[in-house]
């Protein structure tokens, strides 16, 4: 199998892989038609209708962060996922009824919103880490670039669908159709035999409460991942409000439901694209996080000044194609390189982040597209992305010690400090431009093992429960 598909040589992750992208194009259709619903039909096009509903939903994933990472890394993530995905199927069902029966009104599907939100906090924490499970160490980054591309692969049949639905049979039949779609994956869950994970019970309750606040302390020593969830914390409250700007846009444009669906359908084929190159690449790296940045910003302020439907649509495909890099590598990026112990809370935190920020910025975002325009979600986004940038960009100068010196003629040559020793001249320099941290750094990591390397300890690699930080001891630890 070529290198692009490699993890799914495994027989776990091939039956999650195939169960997961049936749901998933399920979930595309629920969400397409939700957000088209709160536009159109319980509401006279109200964006910030649109903005509280997706503030709705992903707020809950802020304030369950600690609970959500705890459960991921002390339960059977297989049977957590059983019971968040048979909860999100009976909501489906239930908000499909109401529609059907032309009974729904808007507060239900702020209800029906929030409960989503709640149950997702913990499904997407378990989902993200639940890979780990399925998958050999060295194989991770690719399956998890796969399952960004699954969920982009949805994004490309399931809203086109929806809005074809939609117009055909009405909007509650959509959400129907999706509470049958959970059934691939509860069929799925219940035929992968992943490793045995045995959940740490010894603890006590000050203990447990100590191991709740070790993801937050882990992520306060990796200056890495701290500015991956700067980063993403600002794109995702600015920059990635796509049902608004699709919808809005759509309206702008004069277009239907159906043209709705096709607008993310486009914003997919740039998703996939970059999950799949993402998928290539043998580990995450950190440039491609601040480069997919400043994409976002440019692409989102060309998309501004399109001035027809499909000129719009070819610009949404490049701002996917940013986008899905930016969250995909990133992704990669937090997975691989936290330790395995804590690695479902560090999920937990970086979903709480990317989630975290809607609440926030979709209400803005709603509110400025009716009272500046459609066209003013897309500036947002493109200051966003810069933000995003520049922020990844001090932070790579100042970290890596990075030195410009003018080559021959007005060419720039750019090289790291280098290890203690050895002067700024380049031709001394003799570590390339993405060497690890910890080869770069003249003085000592903060962190000696958990740094910009991925983690996979051969003598845990299923461990859950405590891990060791600096200035921690545990009280019952039989070695202090």
């Amino acid at each position: 199998m070529s290198t692009m598909f490699r993890s799914l040589t495994g027989r776990n992750y091939r039956i999650w892989f195939a169960g997961a992208l049936l749901s998933n194009v399920g979930g595309w259709m629920q969400s397409t038609a939700q957000n088209w619903v709160v536009l159109t039909e319980l509401s006279d096009n109200n964006a910030s209708a649109v903005g509280v509903t997706m503030a709705l939903q992903f707020g809950p994933q802020l304030l369950l962060v600690p609970f959500s990472g705890a459960v991921a890394d002390k339960f059977d993530r297989r049977k957590v996922l059983m019971v968040t995905q048979s909860l999100l199927m009976l909501c489906a069902a239930a908000l499909g009824v109401l529609l059907v029966t032309g009974v729904a009104e808007l507060w239900h599907v702020y209800g029906f919103a929030l409960a989503l939100g709640v149950i997702n906090a913990f499904d997407a924490t378990s989902r993200q880490a639940f890979v780990s499970d399925l998958v050999a160490g060295d194989q991770l980054s690719n399956a998890i670039a796969l399952n960004s591309a699954s969920f982009n692969s949805a994004r490309l049949v399931g809203p086109a669908v929806a809005g074809i639905l939609i117009a055909a049979v009405g909007s509650g039949w959509v959400f129907i159709i999706n509470a049958v779609s959970f059934l691939a994956v509860l069929v799925a869950l219940s035929f992968i035999r992943p490793a045995h994970r045995v959940p740490d019970t010894t603890q006590e309750r000050e203990g447990q409460l100590a191991q709740l606040a070790a993801g937050f302390r882990y992520v306060r020593h990796r200056q890495d991942l701290l500015v991956i969830f700067l980063m993403v914390f600002v794109l995702g409250a600015f920059s990635m409000n796509f049902p608004i700007i699709a919808s809005t846009m759509a309206v702008e444009f004069g277009r239907d439901a159906t043209d709705y669906g096709l607008l993310y359908s486009m914003l997919a084929i740039g998703s996939l694209t970059g999950a799949l190159l993402v998928a290539r690449r043998p580990v995450p790296r950190m440039r491609a996080v601040i480069a997919a940045a400043g994409g976002i910003g440019v692409v989102s302020l060309v998309s501004a000044f399109m001035p027809s439907f499909w000129a719009f649509g070819g610009s949404f495909v490049f701002l996917g194609f940013s986008t899905a890099t930016l969250l995909t590598t990133a992704n990669g990026f937090v997975q691989t390189t936290a330790a395995p112990q804590v690695r479902g809370r560090v999920i937990a935190l970086y979903i709480a982040v990317l989630m975290g920020g809607t609440p926030l910025g979709a209400p803005l975002v709603g509110a400025a597209a009716d009272g500046l325009g459609a066209r003013s979600t897309l500036v947002i986004s493109a200051l966003a992305g810069f933000v995003a940038f520049l922020v990844g960009a001090v932070w790579l100068v100042t970290a890596r010690k990075l030195r410009f010196h003018r080559g021959v003629g007005w060419r720039l040559q750019i090289t790291h400090a280098g290890r203690p020793g050895l002067g700024d001249d380049p031709r001394e320099q003799v570590e390339s431009l993405t060497a690890p941290l910890e080869v770069l750094r003249r003085e000592a990591a903060p962190i000696p093992v958990e740094s910009s390397v991925p983690q996979e300890s051969p003598t845990v690699p299923l461990a859950t429960g405590r891990i060791r930080l600096p200035g921690h001891v545990a009280k019952d630890d039989p070695e202090e």
